[in-house]
Order: structure tokens, then C-alpha cells, then sequence
């Protein structure tokens, strides 16, 4: 009978029918950290209060097969997936940039100029999400229920302006005021209730002190650290530092020049961004209303610690030792606003990350990005003639000068394929596909399958490398670094909390272009449009 129910409730959904087997929730909260290994919550678990990450793992459907099936797992793709229950090579967001074929411009992803800050107008405004192509679950929601609130904020516009797409309210933190904005796009001038908190300068406070353990040190598991001061828990807040001949000190490389880089590159990034997210949901009351709210809230702070120091780093485990409690705290503000059954709560990471080039005995080698280019500018100049046939290697896309071929009527197919073997030559690509076998060929599993899954034609290179195991490419502010098809960047932490969610462990695979349509299942609306993913049927059944 149980399964006669489960094929019944598939077939009702990929009929377009909604049926949901509770009340829907009132709020619906999408909780993204920034970095978060699939283990992570598990690894640190012993220094973990129980009203944080634990509270959601155990009282939740915990889904531990969790991951992202394509190669490109760097933030605004990922966001883009579990927004639009869809794959890159469907939603189209590939990277923050892409190369316009026809005028050789590069594109920016939210970049757009027809609109600006909407408030203090200081030019790191104009963004907005023209250029994002297949619908949110946001937007489904009020394509289908008008009188709801979909919120989204994070740090960085890239993040908000993804996982929020066209409607609803969307804020990110503006880099040179460290105020809370938006674009004209959304809004033509910011809330009063928004300016309020800005006029508070919460972030001088939450700046204002060095970055201190919040525990003993005999209690971290990680044995690195770079910029945070090491102090007893008698200690903490003197300034005391203490030795500890099993700690490695290494190198700083994380930018603190502004304000807006402390709040970012340590957990206070995390407490600002929780602390907007309350004073959102209590002016603009989401969830006390006769109607499903959604508060999409992307933590960006895990993704720049976990870069600067690596996940190895003492500074990596006390952020999210101090993240497990401001969630606490969140958490405990939320249900004294909202009934607790009245809430979804999804927590999930836009991806993992690589081991830290520099952890083991000797550092690891990195790909020099404009060395590369350098080079198969040279191996096309020596082939074809002097030119810049390169326009750009960006986000593992190499673009060609698409103008100077067919003015020199070669054959783009032709260059494609050289360049992707030449590629192959260089240390540390494993894999080279170019766009014209990406358009002609299916690939069914393996590899080339994550590479085509990312691959989207009109914004992607003529050429996709991947790098092997434990490379990346080499950045000044970059340890560790995602968007790769291994595990330590696809397997993500993947929790359904609250209404409608009976509590379980789930070991199998799971894809992550699951998500989307299983919330829209559980809110009462049909999945987004664009949506690839099915319902997990772990949710559906009781």
C-alpha cells in the first residue's frame, strides 16, 4: 500500500498536480553555507551545542549522499541549481563571466548597467538578474501565490541575486559602506526599516576585536592556523596568547584592508548576516501571515575562511564552532516568532573544497591561469599566424577569437579539437573536451558526463579543462579553492527540518537538482519551470 502511494504521488507531480501530505508551512527557510564538506558536520560534531547543526541533523532528514553532478561547483552555479531544480547546461549559469562570441566583450553575470545602487549610488550597484535565465523556486512561489514574501540577502550580490532571481526582495552588503543594498532593479530606494539597521554600524562592533578561539586549544582537531590568536577559554577576550608546539603556523593570505574583508574573511560575516536576517523577518513579518513566506539566506563567510586558510586550519573549525551557535541563536529567534511546526528549514552548502595546496610536505602544484593563456595563445600563433587567438581561460573555459578564425576561414571545429589536445599536454589537466563535442556528443556517464552537465552553449568556452585531483589554479587570496567534479567539492551536507519532514537517515545518492522540486512539494506549488529534479521520495513517504 505504502508503495502504491509513493508511484501515485510521482505520477500526480510529473502530471503537474500539487499534492502535499501535511498543512504547508508558513516560512521557509533555505539556509546555504557558503563551503561545507559533506562530513563536516559529523567531523566537528564534539565541539557542536545541540540546538544548532545538531538540531537539524537529528531531528531532520538527513540525506549523507548528497552531491552536485557536474564539474563547475563554485558558488553562483551551485545557487543557481538548488534554486531552479536544474543543471548548468539548463539554467545556463556556468561562472560570474563569460565571453560575448560576436563582440569579444566579456559578460558579467549580474552585472548591468541600465540599473544602480538604489540608495547611496556609489557604482557597486548595478547588478541585477537580466542576464539569469531559467526561474527560482522564489519566483514560482509568486507566480502562484501573489500575496508571499520571498527575502533573499548575503553578503555577496552574486549570491543574493542567484538564489533570489527576478522577484521578491534582495539585498547583499555594499563593499566600500558595508550598508545593506540593493539595486534599482528590485526597488527604487531602500526600506526605512533597511536604512535603520545600516545607521546602527553593527559591523564596527563585530570588527572591532582580533579574531580569538572560541575554545581551548588542546580541543581543535586542526593543527594550523594563520591569523587567529590561540587563547585559553580563562583567557579568551585578554588578548593572552598561548604556544602550542603541535600548532603549525603558516602564512596569511587573507585580505583585511577593509571592513567589509573582516566581515567576510571571519565568522563575523556569519553574525551580520543572521542579524539582518531577524530584523527581516520582524519588519516585514515572514511567516505570521495566512500564506507560505520564503527567506532564502546564503552564508558567504564559510566560503572565503575555508579559501584564505583551508579547510585544515584551526580558523576554518572555529568558524564553524561560532556558526553552530549563531544558528543556535537564530534558530531560537525564529521559533519565538513562528510556531515551530509552522517551519521548513533546508540546510544544504554550495560546495565543498579542495585540500589546501600548501598542507602536505611539499605544497602541491597550481595551474598559472595567464601562463596558460599565454601559451596557447603561442601554440595558435605558431600554427595559424600572429593573433590573439586567446580571448581568455576563465572558470576552466578557454574562449577563442571566434572573429579571427572565420576571418582567416579556418575551421572553428578544427581549432576546438587542437586546442583541447594541446591542452591535454599540459601538467595537471586531466581532461579536455571542446565545445563542438559537447554540442554532438551525449555522454552518458563518467567525466565527460559532469563536463557536459556544466556545459551551456552560449555562454560556455570553446574549449573545458579539468584539473586533476587536488590542483587548482592560482590565486593570491586562495589555499583552497572548489569547482571540480571530485568529491571534495560535489558532496555537500543536505537537511530537510520541519513541516511535513519525518526524521530519518538517508544514505543513498542524491542529487542536489532534487531539492527544488521537493520544497515546492512540501510548500503546495509546482516545481520551478526549468526544473530537471523529481521529489525525494524519502520526503513523500511517512
Amino acid at each position: 500500500m505504502a508503495k502504491k502511494k509513493i508511484l501515485l504521488s510521482l505520477f500526480l507531480l510529473m502530471a503537474g498536480i500539487v499534492s502535499t501530505a501535511a498543512k504547508p508551512p508558513r516560512l521557509v527557510i533555505n539556509l546555504v553555507v557558503g563551503t561545507m564538506q559533506a562530513d563536516d558536520i559529523d567531523r566537528y560534531q564534539g565541539q557542536f551545542t545541540e540546538e544548532g547543526f545538531l538540531r537539524l541533523k537529528k531531528g531532520g532528514a538527513d540525506f549523507t549522499g548528497a552531491s552536485y553532478d557536474y564539474q563547475q561547483t563554485v558558488a553562483p552555479v551551485s545557487l543557481a541549481t538548488l534554486t531552479t531544480g536544474s543543471m548548468p547546461s539548463t539554467h545556463g549559469v556556468i561562472a560570474t563571466r563569460w565571453r560575448d562570441y560576436i563582440t569579444n566583450e566579456a559578460v558579467g553575470l549580474i552585472e548591468d548597467r541600465k540599473v544602480r545602487d538604489a540608495e547611496y549610488q556609489n557604482g557597486n550597484g548595478a547588478y541585477s538578474p537580466r542576464n539569469l535565465i531559467a526561474p527560482t523556486l522564489g519566483e514560482s512561489l509568486l507566480r502562484q501565490s501573489p500575496e508571499s514574501r520571498v527575502v533573499t540577502l548575503a553578503l555577496d550580490p552574486y549570491s543574493a541575486i542567484v538564489m533570489g532571481g527576478r522577484e521578491g526582495w534582495t539585498f547583499w552588503m555594499d563593499p566600500i559602506t558595508c550598508n545593506w543594498s540593493t539595486s534599482t532593479y528590485y526597488m527604487r530606494i531602500l526600506p526605512a526599516w533597511v536604512k535603520k539597521f545600516n545607521a546602527e554600524k553593527l559591523y564596527i562592533s563585530y570588527t572591532a576585536d582580533p579574531w580569538h578561539t572560541l575554545l581551548k586549544q588542546e580541543q581543535y582537531l586542526n593543527k594550523r592556523r594563520s591569523d587567529i590568536i590561540m587563547t585559553t577559554g580563562s583567557e579568551r577576550g585578554k588578548g593572552s596568547r598561548t604556544t602550542n608546539d603541535q600548532i603549525r603556523r603558516i602564512s596569511s593570505i587573507a585580505p583585511y584592508k577593509t571592513a567589509y574583508e573582516s566581515l567576510l574573511y571571519s565568522p563575523a560575516g556569519n553574525l551580520m548576516t543572521f542579524e539582518f536576517a531577524k530584523t527581516a523577518m520582524t519588519q516585514l513579518e515572514l511567516g505570521k501571515r495566512n500564506t507560505t513566506d520564503m527567506l532564502n539566506i546564503c552564508l558567504d563567510a564559510p566560503r572565503a575562511v575555508n579559501e584564505a586558510y583551508g579547510p585544515e586550519s584551526i580558523e576554518t573549525e572555529d568558524m564553524y564552532y561560532r556558526l553552530d551557535r549563531d544558528l543556535a541563536e537564530f534558530l531560537t529567534f525564529v521559533y519565538s516568532q513562528v510556531k515551530p511546526e509552522e517551519v521548513l528549514i533546508v540546510l544544504t552548502a554550495a560546495h565543498g573544497t579542495s585540500p589546501s595546496y600548501d598542507f602536505g610536505r611539499e605544497e602541491a602544484d597550481r595551474l598559472n591561469p595567464r601562463q596558460f593563456e599565454v601559451i596557447l595563445n603561442s601554440f595558435l600563433s605558431a600554427r595559424y599566424g600572429q593573433g590573439d587567438w586567446v580571448l581568455e581561460y576563465e572558470n576552466k573555459c578557454i574562449y577563442l577569437n571566434h572573429n579571427l578564425v572565420y576571418e582567416k576561414e579556418l575551421s572553428l571545429a578544427d581549432i576546438q579539437n587542437e586546442v583541447a589536445i594541446f591542452a591535454m599536454q599540459f601538467r595537471g589537466v586531466s581532461h579536455a573536451l571542446s565545445a563542438t563535442a559537447m554540442r554532438t556528443s551525449y555522454f552518458g556517464s563518467g567525466y565527460a558526463r559532469k563536463m557536459q552537465n556544466s556545459f551551456y552553449p552560449r555562454r560556455s568556452g570553446d574549449v573545458i579543462i579539468n584539473l586533476m585531483p587536488g590542483w587548482i589554479e592560482e590565486h593570491p587570496t586562495k589555499r583552497s579553492s572548489a569547482g571540480s567534479m571530485y568529491g571534495y567539492d560535489t558532496r555537500v551536507p543536505l537537511i530537510f527540518y520541519g513541516t511535513g519532514v519525518t526524521p530519518r537517515h538517508v544514505a543513498r545518492a542524491v542529487d542536489m537538482i532534487h531539492v527544488a522540486p521537493t520544497e515546492a512539494y512540501l510548500i503546495g506549488i509546482g516545481a520551478p519551470d526549468a526544473a530537471e529534479g523529481m521529489v525525494l521520495e524519502e520526503i513523500i513517504s511517512k
